[in-house]
């Protein structure tokens, strides 16, 4: 099949689109990274057109915008982005045109004969339900906190109606559509999927790891991802604040947003930051945890669940992201409802006085569990495309297979 693939970043966009290439599919990528960015994803240049000036310009508003607190770059560059790749793919014909979210709107209106189905992709839940969430969780932490614009929110749910169907990533993500009104039908989950060969934890990492759980060393809980109130940061202050530090020693390797400041500030004498690092050095930090602690407010498929689960460690995360397509609950990590912070500081109490169970939970996930492939995601995107170019359902009203 025929596949275009609109990005304007790279997001899981590149790899889904390596394993629809390496099914046997023409796909080609419309993003604003240069060739020699996406080489380094192995993405043949055959397959890659590039609006190289759009990542040079949104990369210097966006650093701006950041000094500043203005978000009014936003709607020229997504619009930019947009008409360039409607004008890009007007050109040739497809059986799927599939955008991510916010950059489809051009796209859909302006290239309505060009493709037989025009997806949408929308990496978190329905930017309505997303806002809400925000909008709690800043009134709940007392400051400010970037919410989507009234412009973005609008200009999303107009894609959403032109699009033919509504990928989501997490059956949180999924059903939050639903429950805006969205039919069943047009809203489909395709979970995405991980790197294992690059996750797996050795058997010396693993061995190292039980024997600090079961040395009574305190347990090393790791956080990874841009800390923020969306990411949890309230409640993750107040678990290390309130948690024994004879215990547990907690590290965050992140980024730390504006709206989080205040709160890592109030822990700082009780962590170790590290900065953002690129995600092929993520495993050594996965590597030297023993528990990893996502207490997110909303999110689609945070990559760094499964990344945390993949290298062995027992996660503890929240509903309102990909925690049902990823974890066990109870088996490889657990599942407990946001703004709950003494519920993760009473599962972390047992993560101490249950070492045994906590190290054979360890083991028990190297050894009995996997984790969907890019792969995996391809073959279901696959299923459902093939299911809506015949005018059938996918597989279970939009559901991915089991």
């Amino acid at each position: 099949m025929k596949i275009a693939i609109v990005v304007h970043g790279r997001f899981h966009g590149f790899d889904l689109a390596r394993a629809l290439i390496g099914r046997g599919h023409d796909v080609t990528v419309f993003t604003n990274y240069p060739k020699w960015a996406t080489r380094k994803f192995h993405l043949p240049d055959r397959n890659v057109r590039s609006f190289v000036f759009h990542g040079v310009l949104s990369r210097g508003l966006n650093r701006f915008a950041e000094w500043t607190g203005t978000s009014a770059f936003d709607p020229f560059l997504h619009r930019l982005f947009s008409r360039w790749a409607a004008r890009a793919t007007a050109a040739e014909s497809w059986d799927l045109i599939h955008c991510f979210s916010g950059v489809a709107e051009e796209v859909f209106r302006f290239t309505p004969s060009s493709a037989r189905q025009r997806w949408m992709v929308r990496a978190s839940a329905h930017i309505r339900t997303q806002d809400g969430l925000l909008a709690d969780e800043g009134k709940r932490a007392g400051v400010p906190i970037e919410r989507p614009s009234e412009w973005m929110i609008q200009r999303e749910q107009r894609e959403y109606q032109l699009a033919d169907r509504i990928v989501t990533l997490s059956s949180f993500a999924r059903d939050s559509f639903l429950a805006e009104g969205i039919p069943p039908e047009r809203a489909l989950l395709i979970p995405s999927g991980i790197n294992l060969q690059t996750f797996r934890p050795s058997a010396e990492v693993v061995s190292n790891r039980i024997k600090r759980i079961l040395s009574g060393e305190p347990l090393r809980v790791l956080f990874v991802g841009t800390a923020s109130l969306q990411k949890g940061i309230f409640d993750l202050a107040t678990v290390i604040e309130k948690a024994d530090a004879r215990h547990f020693r907690f590290q965050l390797v992140s980024n730390i947003a504006k709206d989080a400041a205040t709160f890592v500030e109030r822990v700082k004498d009780r962590i170790t930051i590290h900065g953002r690092v690129p995600q092929s050095e993520l495993p050594k930090w996965y590597a030297e945890a023993d528990l990893f602690l996502f207490p997110t407010i909303q999110d689609g498929f945070p990559a760094v669940l499964a990344q945390a689960n993949a290298n062995g460690l027992p996660v503890l995360t929240t509903p309102n992201c990909s925690s049902k397509e990823v974890i066990k609950d109870g088996l490889t990590g657990w599942i407990i409802p946001i703004r709950q912070p003494e519920s993760l500081l009473a599962r972390l109490a047992w993560c101490h006085r249950e070492r045994e169970e906590l190290a054979s939970m360890v083991k028990r996930i190297c050894e009995d569990f996997t984790l969907r492939t890019w792969d995996d995601m391809a073959a279901d995107f696959e299923v459902h495309l093939t299911a809506a170019l015949d005018g059938r359902l996918g597989p279970g009203a939009g559901r991915h297979r089991k």
